[in-house]
């Protein structure tokens, strides 16, 4: 799995014209099954996206295809992690993982 910490780069205008097609993209990759959960950092800083398992050529591609990636408005840090304890909600998910 992994976490990945969303920075917005670029001055509050420009990022409310890109949150709509984000906020589209992002329904995509729960479409796709690629995101666990996701939401907004304090301040606006930016958001957090936990992502389900994937090699990371095709998480490095699906970021770039991020609107906000796009238009040179957000930072990405990515965490990779392997999970070993969740809670009873997440059991199926990281049992999924082990397979």
């Amino acid at each position: 799995m992994y976490v990945v910490l969303v920075t917005y780069t670029a001055p509050v205008p420009a990022l409310d014209y890109a949150l709509p097609d984000h906020a589209e993209w992002l329904a995509k990759q729960y479409e796709q099954n690629h995101l666990v959960t996701s939401g907004r950092r304090d301040l606006r800083r930016g958001e957090v996206l936990v992502v389900r398992h994937m090699s990371r050529l095709k998480l490095d591609a699906m970021l770039a295809s991020d609107p906000l990636a796009l238009g040179h408005l957000a930072s990405y840090e990515v965490i990779e992690f392997e999970a070993s304890r969740t809670c009873h909600e997440l059991y199926a998910v990281n049992e999924l993982l082990a397979t």
